[in-house]
C-alpha cells in the first residue's frame, strides 16, 4: 500500500480538522495517509514520501506560520522537486493570496501540484470538507 505524507500545523484547529479530511480522502483511494505535526517532519523524511500533502493556515500579514510551519518547509523546500503535493489551510481575513503565494513557490521548486490549494475560512464548510476530501483523492491516484 502507498504511503503518502500529511504534514500540518494547526493554531485554532481548522487546519486539524481540515487534515483529518484529507487523510480520509486518500485512504477512501486506497492508500494509507502518515500524519505528522510540522515539528515532527524534517528533511530526513523526504525521501519516504514521493506524495506529500501539507496544511498551514495564513497567518498576519498573508503568510505561513513563522516560528514552526516556514522553518520546516524551508528547511525542505529543495527536495520538493519531483514529488506531487497538495495544499491546504484556513484562514480568517485577506482573500487567500498566502495560498497563491506557496502555490508559486511549490511550482518553482519543480513540485507538481495534483489541485489548486483548499481553502477554508475559519472552520471549512461542507463544500470545503468534500473539497478536502476530493485533495486526497487526487494526491493519491496521482
Amino acid at each position: 500500500m502507498e504511503k503518502i505524507a500529511i504534514v500540518y500545523w494547526s493554531g485554532t484547529g481548522n487546519t486539524e480538522r481540515m487534515c483529518g479530511l484529507v487523510k480520509d480522502g486518500i485512504t477512501s483511494a486506497g492508500a494509507e495517509a502518515i500524519v505528522y505535526a510540522a515539528d515532527d517532519f524534517n528533511k530526513s523524511k523526504m525521501s519516504e514520501y514521493s506524495k506529500i500533502a501539507f496544511g498551514c493556515p495564513s497567518m498576519g500579514d498573508e503568510v505561513l506560520e513563522e516560528d514552526v510551519f516556514e522553518p520546516m518547509f524551508s528547511s525542505i523546500e529543495s527536495d520538493l522537486g519531483g514529488k506531487k503535493i497538495a495544499l491546504f489551510g484556513s484562514y480568517g481575513w485577506g482573500d487567500g493570496e498566502w495560498m497563491r503565494l506557496w502555490t508559486e513557490r511549490c511550482r518553482s521548486t519543480g513540485a507538481t501540484l495534483v489541485s489548486e490549494g483548499v481553502i477554508a475560512n475559519e472552520s471549512p464548510n461542507s463544500q470545503e470538507a468534500a473539497d478536502c476530501k476530493n485533495l486526497g483523492v487526487k494526491l493519491a491516484k496521482a
